[in-house]
């Protein structure tokens, strides 16, 4: 899943990175609100872990600017974007604000990092299409909140990426997944790899699919296009 902190402090966006990439997410970071806004029309978040007092276009407007373009585009026919507000200001009447801007959660600064944490988990639970805790796909499964996985009941041992990378086909299911689509998915801005990296990927997901029972085909490759689940 993919995350975008929008914080222009510096060192508690670098802490907010490494306790998401270290949990397996793929991150982004703005500095201010015009920056972000320009990563989200680019691409698209799982999260936004939002500063409200940002240069160019501050926390609130980013917020309201997001859920009115959402609202344009008929993106709220799907889950919205979720948003985690970051604030050092802890009124009532500025988490009213931030609330009614748009924001999904509102923290006040400082925070507890792991309570943080949980609460990103929570809004991703909460965004996301399928069931709370568990994938499925015929005999696979995947549990999105330990990035364990199993097939026919077998432990399936993957490495970070191979388990995105599964989880990102199940989600998508029978839609066709790009080489360009997947490494916006799976890499970060900072780090995007050539698309022989997405296929070796692949080649070793196969096997460990097919070590445990699963057909050739599990994975399928639809020439030109890309990826899909069979």
């Amino acid at each position: 899943m993919r995350i975008l902190i929008v914080e222009d402090d510096v060192q508690l966006s670098e802490v907010l990175t490494e306790a998401l990439t270290r949990r397996q997410y793929v991150v982004d970071v703005a500095r201010d609100g015009a920056a972000a806004w320009n990563l989200v029309e680019a691409i698209a978040y799982d999260l936004i872990v939002l500063d409200v007092t940002l240069p160019k276009l501050n926390g609130i407007q980013f917020c309201q600017q997001l859920r009115m373009t959402e609202a344009q585009k008929h993106k709220l026919l799907r889950s919205a974007t979720p948003v985690l507000m970051l604030t050092a200001r802890d009124t009532i009447a500025d988490k009213i604000v931030g609330l009614d801007a748009g924001a999904d959660d509102y923290v006040t600064k400082p925070f507890d990092l792991e309570e943080l944490m949980a609460r990103v988990r929570a809004l991703l639970r909460r965004g996301f299409a399928t069931s709370e805790f568990n994938l499925h796909w015929g005999s696979l499964q995947l549990n999105p909140s330990t990035h364990e996985a199993t097939y026919d009941n077998q432990p399936l041992s993957l490495t970070p990426k191979e388990y995105a990378l599964l989880e990102l086909l199940v989600a998508n299911g029978r839609r066709i997944l790009s080489r360009s689509g997947i490494i916006e998915q799976l890499w970060s801005a900072d780090d995007s790899p050539v698309a022989e990296t997405v296929n070796s990927h692949m080649r070793g997901l196969r096997q460990k699919l097919k070590t445990l029972g699963a057909p050739d085909d599990f994975i399928e490759t639809v020439h030109g296009l890309g990826y899909r689940l069979k």
